[in-house]
């Protein structure tokens, strides 16, 4: 979080122009494949609406359609969620699947373009499932009220979408647990649980978040949604505004992951809004952070620690560190958004994770077996 505070400040007042991509894209097209496919913290701030401007077609959406095998509408009656999820299975059953949990404010399509480099790494053999989470992207509500974002909630929410999806854990994959930033902590409180479920649990990977720097970002996070603007006048105007200001550094991956966050509102004045403004999530911050730390180690399974920056660990993390109890793996040249920035760097971070843990040699340790 504390690198996403950063960012965020140098961006406003940054005014270099952004590299443009020039690949050319039929809007026609990508219209009609969305609509056929099922398919730290952007956030709804006070700041002044994005400059009225033509949309700029080289930022024109795209669709997820080449990055998944699957979209799906998951019916979750005891949690009252209709469940979006994107999935791509491993070619062989007893494979592993990468069942990833996106941050606030942002969606499962921010793993579009890792999903694809993970399932050409591993020739299939290593499948990718990423999920909306409550209050977020394509996942709505079967009753009114969904506006409980607490980690209890969350954590329960993640849990009955695996046991919705893989009903008997005999016979399901295992699975490598990949959360960034708020979904780094969904993923690290609901691994004890799912172990208990009799599910295998390959490793753990957190993804730009430490307990201690979070915390201490909060109490800027509102002067960092200030900077943000309350909409956008186009869906192009959207993502432009995502690349220009570095919070996505990969205009091909905004280009994916941007309209899952964004919602049409017609005739307000400002009518592209953010699906979840992040404002109103302020009351639950707290509670996914505080323990982050000591959950993440507690977990029975291999552990991994991305980082985008040399971000201090804190001290439960520094000492868990020096006693080998997890991995930890820097990528330089990232923002906050290193999933989306680099996909192909953090594929191969994970891919080798999953080797090293999931197709271990007989007597040779685990990664947090220590």
């Amino acid at each position: 979080m504390s690198d996403l505070y950063r960012s965020a400040i140098s961006a406003r007042l940054s005014k270099l122009p952004v590299t443009i991509p020039t690949a050319d894209v039929d809007d026609d097209d990508e219209e009609e494949e969305a609509d056929e496919f099922i398919s730290e913290l952007p956030g709804s701030g006070m700041g002044p609406p994005a400059m009225q401007r033509l949309p700029n077609p080289n930022f024109a959406p795209v669709s997820a359609v080449s990055f998944f095998a699957d979209a799906l509408q998951v019916s979750i009656p005891e949690r009252n969620l209709d469940c979006r999820i994107y999935y791509t299975p491993p070619k062989f059953a007893d494979g592993t699947v990468m069942v990833c949990h996106h941050g606030a404010g942002y969606s499962g399509l921010s793993f579009a373009c890792f999903a694809k480099e993970v399932t050409e790494m591993t020739k299939g053999e290593c499948g990718v499932l990423a999920l909306d989470a409550r209050r977020h992207g394509k996942t709505t509500a079967t009753e009114a009220d969904d506006s409980d974002l607490s980690i209890h909630v969350l954590v329960a929410d993640f849990c009955a979408i695996i046991e919705s999806v893989f009903k008997q854990p005999t016979a399901s994959p295992s699975f490598l647990l990949v959360g960034h930033s708020m979904g780094g902590s969904v993923v690290a409180r609901s691994c004890p649980q799912l172990l208990e479920k009799k599910y295998r649990i390959a490793g753990v990977a957190v993804l730009d978040v430490v307990e201690g720097s979070a915390i201490d970002a909060l109490p800027h996070m509102n002067s960092l949604l200030n900077a943000r603007p309350d909409g956008f006048d186009s869906m192009e105007g959207a993502i432009e505004w995502h690349v220009s200001t570095n919070t996505i550094h990969n205009a091909a991956s905004a280009r994916v992951s941007i309209p899952s966050i964004i919602q049409l509102k017609e005739g307000d004045i400002v009518p592209y809004q953010w699906r979840t403004p992040l404002r109103s999530t302020a009351p639950y911050w707290l509670s996914w952070f505080q323990g982050l730390s000591s959950q993440f180690l507690a977990s029975r399974t291999a552990r991994l620690l991305v980082l985008a920056g040399t971000d201090r660990l804190d001290k439960e993390l520094m000492i868990g560190q020096m006693q080998g109890k997890f991995q930890m793996v820097v990528v330089p040249g990232v923002g906050h958004m290193l999933h989306e920035d680099d996909p192909t760097r953090l594929a191969e971070i994970l891919v080798e994770f999953w080797r090293r843990n999931e197709r271990v040699v007989v007597g040779v340790k685990k990664v947090g077996d220590l």
